[in-house]
């Protein structure tokens, strides 16, 4: 659909946008993934050890981000709404029939199930994972009716590794990357940015729309290159997309211990006139917690420069973690 036939964006005067608030998308459910205790992400107890880590991906992170959200500074500013439980007929936008099919099965059994290095679904997974996809497509639902113009899906498992065809990394299903077929397929939205600044690539979601001309994805993150059969992908500055959707994915790979300056000039230098000759109606804000300080991946990203530039005019939906700090600085 050429860009001139999509009905516009826009909110209606029976719907004011405030700015100043933020819509936060979350549903209980999502604690209930249980991601095993061990050494780091295996899932492995070696014997002789007297307390077992949790996994990275564990419930206490969002717990605390929940915490923030409900007690703290920012709890005046915040909407709360409840997400729901994404359907098959969904996920079917972004994965292939066989890969849920899969995960279903997974499910079925009853046993826990390391289906990709470090990503176990134990029982409760699934629908944790369900949870997490629904949630997001309710607040991209709730930016396509013209209900706010910034919303923040709080979901986990996390999803942006998963690719179409399967899990990588800690996730199952692609919340972003279904979040974006919706607006897609809405008739609202003809280009769709997703900007990640997950320490990680965001391999999934390019993975997905790397033939698209119609999704840019752009991806700030650790320069880690592949990680096995999971994770092909290097996230390296060739890796630009192909066919109609050469051009349309941009990697951005910082050195270990990138700071605010190199956060700032990326994000002035590539980022943004990327964006801006993209001309997106809705950007997609993919936001892990591991890019900053107190994470002994990366150094801190540079929050404040980073939101500044998602006041350009575009609809707005952030999913996974994000910080505290990029909470503040969009209010």
């Amino acid at each position: 659909m050429a860009s001139d036939d999509v009905p516009s964006l826009s909110p209606s005067p029976a719907s004011p946008m405030a700015t100043s608030r933020v819509d936060v998308f979350w549903h209980e459910g999502m604690l209930r993934h249980d991601a095993v205790e061990g050494v780091f992400d295996t899932g492995h107890d070696p014997g002789f050890l007297d307390v077992l880590e949790k996994h990275p991906e564990n419930a206490d992170r969002v717990r605390n981000m929940l915490s923030i959200l409900r007690r703290g500074p920012i709890a005046p500013h915040v909407n709360w709404f409840t997400g729901r439980p994404a359907i098959v007929s969904e996920l079917l936008m972004f994965h292939t029939s066989e890969y849920i099919d899969d995960l279903v099965e997974a499910d079925k059994s009853g046993e826990r199930h390391e289906i990709a290095a470090g990503t176990f679904m134990s029982p409760g997974s699934w629908e944790a994972a369900l949870l997490a996809a629904g949630t997001t497509l309710s607040a991209m639902q709730h930016i396509l009716d013209c209900h706010g113009k910034i919303a923040y899906a709080l979901v986990r498992p996390p999803g942006h590794h998963s690719q179409p065809t399967q899990a990588d990394g800690y996730c199952f299903l692609n919340n972003a990357a279904l979040a974006v077929k919706l607006a897609l397929n809405s008739g609202s939205c003809s280009r769709v940015a997703v900007i990640d600044i997950d320490v990680h690539y965001g391999n999934g979601t390019a993975e997905g729309f790397y033939s698209s001309d119609k999704v840019l994805t752009v991806s700030l993150h650790m320069n880690h290159g592949s990680w096995g059969s999971s994770h092909p992908q290097k996230g390296s500055i060739d890796e630009i997309g192909e066919d109609v959707g050469s051009g349309y994915n941009l990697n951005v790979p910082l050195p270990n211990g990138t700071g605010d300056r190199g956060y700032e000039y990326a994000m002035n230098e590539l980022v943004v006139p990327a964006v801006r000759r993209f001309e997106p109606d809705m950007v997609v804000l993919v936001v892990g917690q591991d890019s900053s300080a107190v994470s002994s991946f990366f150094a801190q990203m540079h929050v404040d420069y980073l939101t500044e530039h998602l006041r350009m005019g575009f609809f707005t939906i952030i999913v996974l973690v994000i910080s505290y700090a990029a909470l503040m600085a969009l209010l």
